[in-house]
């Protein structure tokens, strides 16, 4: 990667995990870089909310019982799923244009 590309990556990365930050206020965040040659090189990035409450108080979240983790107690309804991905779009629109106004 250039200079120039590696600066670019991890801005736009700390720009998504601070407006996940202001859209979710969770206790802290979890950052992952992963990037492999499957089906092309590439990187990117999970970024986990996490709260004191959380299952899996220490260590990755995927750590978390897949029964409990997948579970449809604790999938959003449309409706809140519809309402985060608004407060998410609000939050990237303030720190970072690679959203379009106006998309949900």
């Amino acid at each position: 990667m250039t200079a120039n590309f590696k600066i670019d990556f991890l801005s736009e990365m700390s720009k998504v995990a601070e407006a996940v930050y202001n859209a979710f206020k969770p206790d802290k965040l979890n950052y992952e870089l992963l990037g492999n040659g499957q089906g092309g090189e590439h990187m990117h990035w999970h970024i986990f909310p996490r709260w004191i409450n959380d299952e899996a108080k220490r260590g990755p979240t995927w750590e978390i019982d897949k029964e409990l983790r997948c579970s449809d107690n604790v999938k959003p309804t449309e409706a809140e799923l519809k309402d985060m991905k608004i407060m998410l779009i609000s939050e990237l629109e303030k720190v970072t244009d690679i959203i379009k106004k106006g998309t949900i």
